[in-house]
């Protein structure tokens, strides 16, 4: 198994691993349970996502591709719907 990411928070790392999964890549959250010794332990360093060796390369591009998503734009509401905030758009990975 290798470290391919590490992630800046724990709901990123979860995140991540759940999303790997969904495309059939096994994955593991290293040290979340590290966190709660923060102001003792490094701050930096301490979540990482890794992944079997066969599913590096793979999971390398499935991560690339989120980090680089970009939110929809909205679509004009139809006449009878309540708009939105203002260029509010939808995250779609």
């Amino acid at each position: 198994m290798q470290r391919i990411h590490e992630p800046v928070s724990l709901g990123e790392g979860e995140l991540l691993v759940a999303m790997l999964a969904s495309e059939g890549v096994r994955a593991h959250l290293l040290g979340q349970h590290l966190l709660g010794g923060l102001g003792e332990l490094p701050v930096s360093g301490l979540l990482a996502i890794q992944v079997d060796d066969e599913d590096v390369h793979r999971a390398g591009a499935l991560i690339a591709a989120y980090n680089a998503a970009q939110p929809l734009p909205e679509e004009p509401p139809a006449d009878d719907e309540p708009s939105g905030p203002e260029g509010a758009g939808v995250l779609l990975c």
